[in-house]
């Protein structure tokens, strides 16, 4: 198979194809799904071979015995990032919304406030408000283009009552990749207001040729006191359908704090993630990751070049992530009506940038991990849709 392929997900129970007609009025026949964040791609062949493995056997009971899963976390953490893990600091969740609720409701308290750097995935605040916790926005800010952080800011809106912060490294949906300077910049606001830091390293493979991801443990090992990492095979090999992830805690303390929180609700691993998982952090997987980041690569530039000849859109620069962040503010409508454009018009399902936050209400989110016919049919689309800002 070659990332060119097409393959049909529409009636195999995908979110992304199968809800679109509910949730965007289009039908998988004539519309072009580029919402949720998961790829149009099949994972490596070894993550295949151990899942046909598990048919062969043919029983599906408890897991037993990780040593082989966690010695695959440690070397994939160790030779993709240069980043010691620890065996012993590594728990496994169903997936990283789960780690990231996990989280807050370990380490906060109804009525504490949670901080965002907003735009941001919109995950994080749905789960905060169902926890009872609020939502504290920190926008980031725009430098041509490029989201920056604003801690002079963020430092001016603190009250007391926050107790975490959560960070998206690389960044969803801005796809920056902060720099050692700027997450040692987090690091030493956290420590400024005693904030619990979860950081979010679910994109951290995703990265685009010229562009390094530094591991918020490696950027500031001071804050380890307080430091808790989330990572995760799924985003990266398209497996977010298995449900499962890492969080991983160096601190004694917290990392108690956490654990009885997984035995107080109960939480054991699903066996075909772990299988997944276990095949997926392998050379086998690593060559396969390259491969596709180079072909992520060419997508994002076929979509760039072709939203730069639309008058009034802008793609931001993307670094990392799959997922394209289109400026619509220059066309000078309301969001109402490019909306309506895109979806009636260009007849593409994408996420809305107010889901997102503050910042994100002039944007719409493209998801980029298809074949690149796709994106150039979209292109097409857009133009069309546009024509008469020509």
């Amino acid at each position: 198979m070659t990332f060119d392929t097409p393959i049909t997900r529409a009636g195999s129970h995908c979110v992304k194809w199968d809800m679109m007609q509910s949730l965007y009025g289009l039908s998988p026949d004539e519309g072009l799904a580029m919402w949720v964040a998961d790829m149009e791609f099949r994972p490596p062949q070894v993550v295949q071979q151990a899942v046909e493995r598990m048919a062969a056997h043919g029983v599906y009971g408890y897991f037993g015995d990780d040593s082989a899963y966690l010695a695959a976390i440690q070397w994939w953490m160790k030779t993709r990032h240069g980043w010691d893990v620890a065996a012993d600091s590594i728990f496994t969740t169903h997936g990283l919304v789960n780690g990231t609720a996990l989280c807050i409701d370990s380490f906060t308290a109804p009525g504490d406030g949670v901080i965002l750097m907003t735009p941001v995935y919109h995950a994080f605040s749905r789960i905060i408000k169902a926890a009872g916790r609020e939502v504290v926005e920190c926008p980031l800010v725009l430098e041509g283009g490029v989201a920056k952080l604003d801690i002079a800011g963020w430092d001016a809106r603190m009250t007391g009552r926050e107790k975490m912060l959560i960070l998206c490294s690389p960044h969803n949906p801005g796809g920056r990749v902060w720099t050692a300077g700027e997450l040692r910049a987090v690091a030493d606001f956290c420590q400024r207001h005693d904030l619990i830091l979860v950081s979010d390293e679910i994109h951290h493979d995703l990265v685009f040729p010229g562009q390094k991801h530094t591991v918020m443990a490696n950027a500031a090992p001071q804050v380890a006191d307080r430091l808790v990492m989330m990572t995760a095979t799924t985003k990266t090999f398209n497996i977010a359908g298995a449900h499962i992830g890492n969080v991983i805690i160096a601190d004694p303390v917290l990392r108690k704090t956490f654990a009885n929180k997984m035995n107080a609700m109960g939480i054991s691993p699903n066996s075909f993630g772990m299988h997944m998982a276990t095949a997926a952090y392998s050379p086998e997987g690593a060559a396969w990751v390259d491969d596709l980041m180079r072909y992520l690569d060419g997508n994002r530039r076929v979509f760039d070049d072709g939203i730069a000849r639309i008058p009034g859109l802008r793609s931001t620069p993307l670094e990392a992530t799959y997922l394209a962040w289109v400026d619509f503010s220059a066309t000078g409508m309301m969001e109402g009506e490019f909306i309506e454009r895109v979806q009636k018009v260009a007849k593409i399902a994408t996420n809305h940038g107010t889901a997102f936050g503050t910042g994100g209400e002039t944007y719409l989110r493209f998801n980029l991990a298809c074949p690149r016919a796709q994106v150039v049919e979209a292109v097409d689309r857009l133009t069309r849709a546009f024509a008469d800002l020509q």
